[in-house]
């Protein structure tokens, strides 16, 4: 499968970086795997260099374990990047994704996978530890530092022959490919509002409990800065509101229920928001660099469906929504979010080949029109005019797509358990086709033990599943590959891409570029959901902000608005 390149590069840097910065390089370590010729080059050599020690063309092969690391350090040399990109990282979580992993799937875990010596993890430490500290480094220092980065070259060219036989490599590349658009934009990150970082910072200590009063005012669910479940519980008998329990009784109070009951009960997002905030709010360890740019590392593949998986504390689209508000485009420029309409959805429909669903999708109201395909609302029927009727179809389809039972849509209907089967019933009344698919996934993986996305990200199956996630994977992680390879279109036509958020990109340009910048990155979502489906191409919608304007997820906006007021 190698054998058309004729350069076979592996390649390791060291370097560091302060939080929300691009990395300073310290050294480079490559071995070319046919003619053994070795190269080890400190940082004032590097920077000396307008182009790669090594060949980065089509001929040539770049091997890397996590390679936007790499890939980071070319843009920050200002070196092009590679054309053909082999990462042995993310092609070892495909090999062992849904395994249980001793040691991890990291670069010693995939060496002891192997039954491989490495370098014992308290020396690796070490090395990072000196790396991280900073120069200047004595002569001995260098030596050891570039010792280390060799010793992680050495052990790719140790992981190349018994990882080789499992590559798939065609799709490799093109997994190899996303990691270079995940270097680009993880190099530009997010533009954000510094100054009101640095205010909400020096405050934030001195106004949450003035917070905690103003949002609770409509609940009465707090004391002081401790959030009552007593309260709580009295509350939701007031209001009529069903709430999920434990089997204890007990309330279920973690963040995954609140969020789901803030989309069924809108009222309550912004209790969910101030309980984030008070307890997962970390503003310290948001990545900002002093240029105003949230940078932070995407975790390329690290979730099962292959889909990114950032720090949640380090990267702007992780904390509470309202935080998201400090996203502010540069002046002269303008950024825009850009999603897929009904995306899995739409994958569904796709992968399934149902004509009831596919037509549901391409009406542009999948919701009422699938209302319309059951008999609850006339041909002729609107959104506005059976809006209710609507809303609990589209509850039914989210629930479809989130894998719930009629007890979790029950809760989120605020109906008896008895009115979500009736409303999950018409869902597979009218979408059999789809159902037979779904039911297929599901013997396929327990029969087969694995279950793959049309671009080869695995799954493997082990002895305790849920047959609802394997019922998602299929939606979510072909969600995955078309999320991937529209930003790697996009940024290879040289739009600036700035974050991927799950079924979404963000996007910026000058001004007078801006509209072409974001016909161009839709065009390329269209591509990418017709490559990934094979079928007709999946809509997108635009949020175009320009400055002075800063970005706001509507989710958040009250608890923004309550809490510059203070500010």
């Amino acid at each position: 499968m190698t054998d058309r390149f004729k350069k076979i590069w592996c390649t390791d840097f060291e370097f560091r970086s302060a939080p929300g910065e691009r990395p300073e390089t310290i050294c480079l370590v490559a071995h070319e795997l046919r003619s053994g010729r070795r190269l080890m080059i400190w940082a004032d050599e590097l920077r000396r260099l307008a182009t790669p020690p090594y060949e980065v063309g089509p001929d040539s092969l770049f091997v890397a374990f996590y390679s936007s690391a790499e890939l980071g350090c070319h843009l920050a040399l200002g070196w092009p990047l590679p054309v053909n990109v082999l990462d042995l990282y993310v092609e070892f979580r495909n090999l062992t994704n849904g395994r249980e992993l001793p040691c991890g799937n990291g670069l010693l875990g995939a060496l002891a996978w192997f039954g491989l010596d490495a370098m014992a993890a308290a020396e690796k430490e070490e090395m990072r530890t000196l790396a991280l500290r900073g120069g200047p480094w004595t002569a001995d220092e260098r030596t050891a530092l570039l010792a280390y980065c060799e010793a992680d070259v050495v052990a790719l060219l140790r992981l190349w022959p018994v990882m080789e036989p499992h590559l798939d490599l065609p799709r490799a590349l093109v997994r190899g490919r996303y990691m270079k658009a995940a270097a680009r934009m993880e190099d530009l990150g997010v533009p954000v509002d510094l100054e009101a970082l640095a205010h909400l910072r020096e405050k934030w200590g001195e106004i949450k409990t003035r917070i905690v009063q103003r949002v609770d005012a409509d609940f009465h669910v707090y004391e002081e800065l401790s959030f009552r479940a007593d309260r709580f519980a009295k509350y939701l008998a007031e209001q009529s509101v069903p709430w999920p329990r434990l089997q204890s009784g007990a309330l279920a109070l973690d963040d995954d229920t609140f969020r789901d009951m803030a989309r069924a009960y809108p009222a309550l997002a912004p209790l969910r928001e101030l309980r984030v905030s008070l307890s997962q709010l970390r503003l310290e360890d948001l990545a900002v660099g002093a240029d105003g740019r949230n940078r932070s590392l995407l975790s390329a593949f690290r979730a099962r469906t292959g889909r990114n998986q950032p720090s949640n504390s380090k990267f702007i689209f992780g904390p509470s929504v309202w935080i998201r508000s400090l996203i502010r485009p540069e002046a002269g420029t303008g950024i825009a979010y850009l999603d897929w309409s009904q995306q899995e959805f739409g994958i569904a429909a796709a992968l399934s080949q149902d004509p009831s669903m596919m037509s549901a999708y391409t009406s542009g109201d999948p919701y009422l029109a699938f209302a319309k395909q059951a008999g609850a609302v006339p041909p002729r029927g609107t959104k506005e005019e059976y809006r209710e009727i609507r809303e609990r179809f589209k509850a039914a389809v989210l629930a479809v797509q989130y894998s719930m039972g009629a007890e979790s849509l029950a809760v989120r209907i605020g109906q008896p358990v008895s009115a979500a089967r009736e409303l999950l019933r018409p869902h597979r009344e009218t979408y059999r086709t789809f159902w037979k698919w779904s039911d297929a996934v599901v013997d396929y993986a327990l029969l087969r033990g694995r279950l793959f996305t049309v671009f080869g990200w695995t799954l493997q199956i082990g002895e305790k599943v849920n047959p609802r996630m394997l019922r998602n994977f299929p939606m979510q992680a072909n969600g995955a590959e078309m999320l991937r390879l529209a930003c790697s279109l996009a940024t290879e036509q040289g739009v600036k891409v700035v974050a991927p958020v799950h079924d979404a990109l963000m996007i910026e340009a000058p001004f007078d570029e801006l509209e072409v910048a974001v016909a161009t990155a839709q065009d390329c979502m269209r591509k990418a959901s017709e490559i990934v489906l094979a079928s007709s191409p999946l809509r997108s919608d635009a949020k175009v902000v320009r400055y002075p304007d800063r970005y706001q997820d509507p989710r958040g906006t009250r608890m923004w608005d309550t809490v510059w007021a203070m500010l």
